[in-house]
């Protein structure tokens, strides 16, 4: 796909790491996503969209101020 935000690149699946911010910092390392070659933006697809928010929701039911976690496959 080409990126949307600097529509010079297309995009290829590769690895990053999700940051959300909000009253818990939840970071994701490892997670599979489109990254475009040229600026770096990433594409999640649903099913890693949804279990990156699934985590996220859990960290904030837990009253975390910050959670690291690494994404499982």
């Amino acid at each position: 796909m080409n990126c949307t935000l600097c529509k010079n690149a297309e995009t290829a699946p590769g690895i990053v790491t999700v940051s959300l911010n909000g009253e818990t910092v939840v970071i994701i390392k490892n997670v599979p996503a489109e990254v475009c070659g040229n600026c770096g933006e990433y594409y999640l697809d649903s099913a890693a969209a949804q279990r990156v928010y699934v985590h996220a929701d859990a960290a904030v039911a837990r009253h975390a101020e910050i959670e690291v976690l690494r994404f499982a496959a």
